[in-house]
């Protein structure tokens, strides 16, 4: 199983302790990245707008294809020749991409973690898929993918305990040119997955909607 890299310090500030860990590229994906990502305006008008209570993820919504990677919870990947399914314990949820050779449909209806085929490159999968709803977060400061996005994720298991991911978004709907980020995520072994399922003990969109928003 594998869960995000990199994470934040519990120190109170960067993390509360007792949250499941995170990283930065959970509040931003675009982190480290020079000069940010090049948003088109409205997604820059979207995310001074918007604040944690909007998020999809927030509201117990599937966040969907790439965001899965940065999520705190575990993820078990099960592959078979043809198909790889990433079982998530958010929400019980999966993420599958077909490996059967087939190209990506021409016009795949809208979903949250669209529609991904994949093929092997060495010791590389790479990963295509396009089908995304327009109305996703790609993290939880409301960076957006669109339905006219193509992602690229270049797969890698570098060694035993970890796998690093080359994430590239090509949506000129959301962003003025391409950008790619690497995500990186470390094996946990000896454990089970468990249901983590949100709404069942949802606390936290009262609060924030409360909370006074904050000038960006």
């Amino acid at each position: 199983m594998w869960r995000a890299a990199n994470r934040l310090p519990c120190d109170g500030v960067n993390r509360v302790c007792g949250d499941l860990p995170i990283s930065a590229q959970f509040g931003n994906i675009g982190a480290g990245v020079e000069g940010g990502l090049p948003y088109q305006q409205w997604v820059r008008d979207r995310i001074r707008q918007k604040g944690p209570a909007d998020d999809p993820y927030t509201r117990c919504i599937a966040p969907g294809g790439p965001r899965m990677h940065m999520l705190p919870t575990m993820k078990k990947w099960v592959q078979s020749p043809d198909l790889l399914i990433i079982l998530d314990e958010y929400n019980a949820s999966h993420r599958q991409i077909f490996l059967d050779g087939r190209p990506l449909p021409a016009d795949p209806a809208p979903t949250w973690n669209g529609y991904a085929t994949g093929h092997w490159e060495g010791d590389t999968l790479v990963v295509e898929s396009s089908g995304y709803r327009d109305d996703q977060w790609l993290d939880a400061a409301g960076s957006a993918i669109t339905s006219t996005a193509r992602v690229t994720e270049r797969m890698r298991r570098v060694n035993f305990g970890t796998l690093l991911i080359d994430l590239s978004v090509d949506d000129p709907k959301a962003y003025t040119r391409p950008w790619s980020v690497t995500l990186r995520q470390d094996v946990v072994v000896d454990t089970e997955m468990v249901e983590a399922i949100c709404a069942e003990n949802e606390k936290d969109v009262p609060h924030l909607n409360a909370a006074p928003r904050q000038a960006r």
